[in-house]
């Protein structure tokens, strides 16, 4: 499931993408016929994951697989998104990063009005040897 369109810029701190994702009827998330401010979490961990691939093969390798292990401090400033008309901007920092484990702040505006932010933690999964 992808719901970023387009990635605006990045660098090593940070991403800032693009989509309109958020006002399709068939949207994965989407239940209820309503797409939940809740699910913008999941617009934030998708910035970081493109992140860490940008920064990762700007390096010269791939990205591994990580997990995202915990959300803090989330606010979310309107109840839905897919009644919103136009582009949803979404925003990640890396705030640490670490051998294996990175943690991220996130926002997405609408228009310039701030819909939702928070931090996340991700962990690079283990790579599993023979058995």
């Amino acid at each position: 499931m992808c719901l970023l369109d387009e990635v605006v810029g990045w660098d090593a701190a940070g991403v800032h993408a693009r989509t309109d994702s958020h006002r399709r009827a068939d949207h994965p998330l989407r239940s209820d016929d309503r797409l939940r401010a809740l699910h913008l979490c999941e617009y934030g961990a998708q910035a970081m994951a493109v992140h860490g691939g940008l920064v990762a093969r700007a390096a010269g390798g791939a990205a591994k697989p990580g997990y995202l292990v915990s959300l803090r401090e989330v606010e979310l400033h309107v109840a839905r998104i897919d009644d919103l008309a136009g582009t949803l901007d979404v925003h990640a920092e890396r705030l640490l990063g670490g051998e294996g484990s990175w943690q991220y702040a996130f926002r997405v505006e609408h228009r310039g009005a701030l819909l939702a932010s928070g931090r996340a933690a991700v962990m690079q999964a283990r790579e599993r040897g023979p058995r």
